[in-house]
């Protein structure tokens, strides 16, 4: 939801292989044969192309790395579906790569060597909560760290209409997140209905703008405003996240 629109909610409610050793004869006998073949090259591993529905034990191996790096992508099954494929935007989100759920040698070779988040503001508490509305994906830090990279969902930036508690008229405004320095406040457990939509375990930063759960997190922004993460984030995102911690909204180039 937009950061009025939201607002609206509070007002109402309360986002090589190596090359083959050629055997060579022995340099007194040059038209010696070997007696033992040269051994058969190891080749690199590789990984095969993964897209959404993949099954396999690579794609487990996706989802165990993942996870090292702080992505959730859900239960490790080996089943790529929709919690691998957000945390596999998350990662290319972070690491610079064009978003999509189709991936093959680059992302793999990534996946060996990643980057880390770059972060939002100056500022860097040890226990914050960075948000990237260019790439679309937030990190929680905790004592310094990264504890948590997520893929998001931000105001899609459309021009809406709605109306305010107690209001006959509707107010129009366009579906934007705000950027700046905020710190988390007020939350609610479970689905919070609201005039724009329900939230799943809300915590606010920003008046009526809200980290929540969302049964849609496309890969584009797309809410009124709030920011939207995976549902399976959600469930335990607000016991990672206490009250007051420092919460940085930015749209780097």
């Amino acid at each position: 939801m937009t950061a009025p629109l939201l607002a609206a909610v509070v007002l109402l409610a309360g986002c090589s292989g190596t090359d083959e050793a050629a055997t060579q004869p022995p340099a007194s006998s040059p038209s010696a044969k070997p007696t033992t073949s040269a051994p058969t090259p190891t080749p690199t591993p590789t990984h095969r192309r993964l897209k959404p529905g993949a099954k396999g034990s690579d794609v487990e191996e996706l989802q165990r790395r993942l996870k090292a790096l702080n992505y959730d992508p859900g239960k490790v099954d080996g089943k790529y579906g929709p919690s691998t494929e957000m945390a596999v935007w998350a990662f290319q989100a972070v690491n610079r790569m064009k978003q999509k759920s189709t991936f093959g040698k680059s992302f793999w070779e990534a996946l060996a060597d990643p980057e880390e988040p770059r972060p939002m503001a100056k500022k860097r508490e040890k226990d914050r909560v960075d948000v990237d509305l260019k790439r679309q994906y937030l990190v929680l830090y905790k004592d310094g760290e990264p504890r948590l990279i997520s893929h998001i969902s931000s105001g899609s930036g459309e021009y809406y209409c709605a109306k305010d508690r107690g209001a006959t008229v509707p107010r129009c405004r366009y579906a934007t997140t705000g950027t700046g320095d905020f710190r988390t406040g007020r939350r609610f457990t479970g689905w919070e209905t609201s005039p724009l939509g329900r939230l799943y375990n809300p915590i606010y930063f920003n008046g009526g703008i809200a980290f929540h759960g969302a049964l849609s997190v496309p890969k584009h922004p797309a809410s009124h405003g709030c920011v939207r993460m995976p549902m399976h984030i959600a469930e335990y995102f607000p016991d990672l996240l206490g009250d007051g911690v420092p919460v940085h909204v930015r749209r780097p180039r």
